[in-house]
């Protein structure tokens, strides 16, 4: 059957349509495309005007502090490709007729439709008041992340011409002008949302967002005090003319825009006063009522005292977003601890990708911004102020327990203690009775996770750990196991991944104080970054030697287990001992191992093992065994794996895909994936864990683990997936899968074109199953704390 979209506009003519070449329409898009980007995808001199990617790891022994790291050579045939995400990609018909052009749905408008998704809680009334400020701040700072990482990324590539059309049939110059028109429409979306919903709701209750001109007399004064006190102080303005060239204005920093007039000569000059990051964005001004920080500093009695003698003619608030990706050459660099460090004080000064200003601002300072900042009119957005909503965090901080979601504490893990009690369990005994599959933050990971490594340190027939850290708290409790453990004496191997983005500067500070415990820090393989999240300790029991281990989906961060939804794997099974023997061997050694027992391990197997698995499902459904395929991930955009589902739905194996944030499947297109349905789920948890479910003819087959379906993943990650064998363990996962993809639950559907419906409520009116509720629900049943 011809694969083709429901209802599609008409094909081209001409020598496209005679080739006989399947044709799909694109995914809708709202972007103006120029004329030179639709016909060569860089631009021209006269295109070059609209131009210028949250919240919250060493062979065993120990390095001295002052010791350079040593880093572990390059892996042949490991070498990254740094524009994979944006390469077109073939696929090679390993059985039936060439799949169509256009299959694959663009990855940043996708991201964006996934930011659309927290826009619609926030916008959503029944989502507890207080929850909706921090989903708009959840949106806000998930777009300063979106810029100053793909939109970065985008335009050094197309400045450098290395970017080439994307897999959806973009070109670079497309995507770049889809972006742009986009992301106003949300940011426009968003401000309304604040002004016009949540900002006078929050007021109703007695939680008031206010201006400086709404402020009584009092307040005023009160404010005043604090401005002389605490913010006066640590201002700095800085003028701009001929003696004082435009000062660099730091990324996602806010800034003012004052023009002052010499009362004597009668000029007029332009200063820029950036807004103190350290102090609270919300000043609290009375009880209940809160004001923007810039308002206070901007006040006219206040700018006065900061340019004395001076005439304040008018003021405006503007941000800065720039590039803060970051580049390591690390074959070219012997330390790539300092290569690194000396890259992060670049990152401060990259090129800027988008300038927020107030809608209000004079045309002659915006200008003047434009044109110093030298960005293009493209990339201003004009919003209603306050900018920078990210600040509403502090406000959802706020003791209002009714304004927020119903409290939940997680309990023990009944495996791990039947009867919690004041005594923490023996967790290592209770390893050697059964694994133990962990649901954060359902289950508690203070008690599992961190009690695994807290007894391990402090068990003295302990004798070795061994442990990945890709991102952790500020005051980990799980850094100071480590530590309690090199310190007593035993083999320590903590590999640290000081590339995680945005978490560089707190990985290179743990790696300094574990190797100053004694702990042996190594940083992986050059070219890949390391983010499986693996636990080994290996214990003396008489006369052998167990291992315990810990996979799992999500990092070791204490807090943000308790936001994340994960997926951890506790066993003292010895094939998934050995398996992280061999993996950390390789990580901290020489080893070429590619294949484990109960691992697939990426760069090198990971994806061909899935892929391999699909096609497995494909012969079951034609010998008329059962077989299906389930996926649970945060993104999936590689080509690879969704053309073998696309094989897998025209087969007629039924093929459910979970999806947090990105997708580049099409659902539901006659003849290439009518047998394929994608799900989306968001909530007051983090969707975050990977699961990846097979039929294999009945007998079923099912992994857990870090990777989700990317290229970085895939290709330049440290990636591994753990077998669950356990036959409970596997149903326990199958009913998660079956609630997250029931219509009965609450979700949003992902439709051919790319256009994601939320299905919230029933046929009758009434609210569908809430998954998150029901697990929190379920948890709270056995200790008896229930909802009635």
């Amino acid at each position: 059957m011809t694969p083709v979209v429901p209802e599609p506009p008409p094909p081209p003519e001409g020598p496209a349509a005679e080739s006989g070449t399947v044709w799909l329409p694109p995914a809708r898009s709202d972007a103006p495309v120029s004329a030179a980007a639709g016909k060569n995808g860089f631009m021209s001199q006269q295109d070059a005007q609209a131009e210028a990617p949250h919240t919250q790891q060493p062979p065993v022994g120990s390095i001295a502090a002052h010791r350079q790291h040593a880093v572990s050579p390059a892996v042949s045939g490991l070498a990254p490709d740094l524009d994979a995400d944006l390469d077109a990609y073939e696929e090679t018909p390993a059985d039936g007729a060439p799949l169509p052009q256009g299959r694959f749905l663009d990855r940043e408008r996708s991201w964006l439709a996934f930011n659309e998704r927290v826009l619609e809680l926030a916008e959503d009334p029944d989502t507890p008041l207080l929850e909706r400020a921090n989903f708009l701040a959840i949106f806000a700072s998930n777009l300063d992340e979106f810029f100053m990482v793909r939109v970065a990324g985008l335009k050094r590539r197309i400045a450098t011409g290395v970017a080439t059309r994307s897999a959806s049939g973009l070109q670079p110059r497309e995507v770049l002008e889809m972006i742009w028109a986009r992301s106003r429409e949300l940011m426009a979306r968003h401000a309304a949302c604040y002004h016009e919903d949540v900002a006078p709701a929050l007021a109703e209750e007695g939680i008031h967002l206010v201006r400086w001109t709404e402020l009584t007399e009092k307040e005023q004064a009160r404010l005043f005090t604090l401005f002389r006190n605490q913010i006066f102080p640590v201002l700095t303005p800085l003028a701009v003319d001929p003696a004082h060239p435009f000062p660099y204005i730091s990324g996602l920093s806010l800034n003012l825009a004052v023009v002052v007039r010499n009362p004597v000569s009668g000029h007029k000059h332009f200063a820029r006063v950036k807004v103190p990051p350290l102090l609270s964005r919300f000043l609290e001004a009375s009880p209940g009522r809160y004001v923007p920080i810039e308002d206070v500093i901007a006040a006219p009695n206040h700018l006065e005292e900061l340019f004395p003698g001076m005439e304040i003619l008018e003021h405006h608030a503007f941000r800065i977003t720039r590039n803060e990706d970051l580049e390591v050459e690390e074959d070219d660099t012997e330390n790539l601890l300092q290569a690194l460090e000396k890259e992060l004080m670049r990152r401060r000064f990259g090129p800027p990708v988008r300038l927020e200003v107030e809608e209000s601002i004079d045309r002659e300072v915006l200008d003047l911004l434009v044109r110093e900042l030298k960005i293009s009119e493209a990339e201003v957005y004009p919003l209603p102020g306050p900018l920078d909503l990210t600040g509403l965090f502090r406000i959802h901080s706020l003791d209002r327990p009714e304004l927020k979601y119903r409290k939940f504490i997680a309990g023990t893990h009944r495996d791990l203690a039947e009867v919690e009690s004041a005594s923490p369990p023996d967790i290592f005994a209770a390893l050697r009775a059964r694994d133990v599959l962990l649901h954060h933050p359902y289950d508690s990971f203070s008690t599992s996770v961190q009690a695994f490594l807290e007894q391990a340190a402090a068990d003295p027939d302990v004798l070795a750990i061994k442990q990945t850290l890709y991102r952790t708290s500020g005051d980990s409790p799980i850094v100071d196991a480590l530590i309690d453990a090199a310190e007593s004496g035993k083999q320590v191997l903590v590999l640290v991944e000081i590339k995680a983005r945005f978490d560089e500067h707190a990985n290179i500070k743990w790696a300094r104080k574990l190797e100053e415990s004694g702990c042996h820090v190594v940083y992986g393989l050059v070219g890949l970054k390391t983010h499986c999240k693996l636990s080994l300790v290996v214990r003396q029991e008489g006369e052998t030697l167990r291992r315990y281990s810990h996979v799992g989906t999500g990092n070791y961060h204490p807090k943000t287990a308790r936001l994340y939804e994960d997926l951890g794997l506790l066993t003292a099974d010895p094939q998934v001992g050995a398996d992280l023997s061999d993996l950390f061997n390789r990580l901290s050694g020489y080893s070429r191992r590619e294949t484990y027992r109960r691992l697939l391990v990426a760069p090198k197997k990971l994806r061909d093992g899935l892929v391999s698995r699909v096609h497995k499902e494909i012969q079951h459904h034609r010998a008329g065994r059962p077989a299906f395929v389930r996926i649970k991930v945060n993104s999936i955009v590689d080509e690879a794996l969704i053309d073998a589902l696309y094989r897998a739905s025209q087969a007629g194996v039924p093929v459910d895909v979970w999806v947090r944030g990105i997708c580049a499947i099409r659902p539901g297109v006659t003849g290439l994936s009518e047998n394929i349905r994608v799900r989306s789920i968001l909530g007051r948890f983090l969707e975050h864990s990977r699961v990846f479910a097979f039929g294999n003819g009945g007998e079923p087959e099912m992994w857990i683990g870090s990777a989700d379906m990317m290229h970085r993943n895939l290709d330049r990650r440290i990636e591994a997936l753990v077998r669950v064998v356990d036959p409970g363990h596997r149903a326990a996962l199958n009913r998660l899968l079956d609630t997250g993809m029931s219509d009965t639950t609450a979700s949003w559907r992902l439709g051919p074109d790319g256009e994601w419906t939320r299905h919230a409520n029933d046929g009758d009116g009434g609210p569908l199953r809430n998954v998150q509720e029901m697990l929190i629900d379920a948890r709270r049943r056995r200790r008896g704390t229930a909802t009635p």
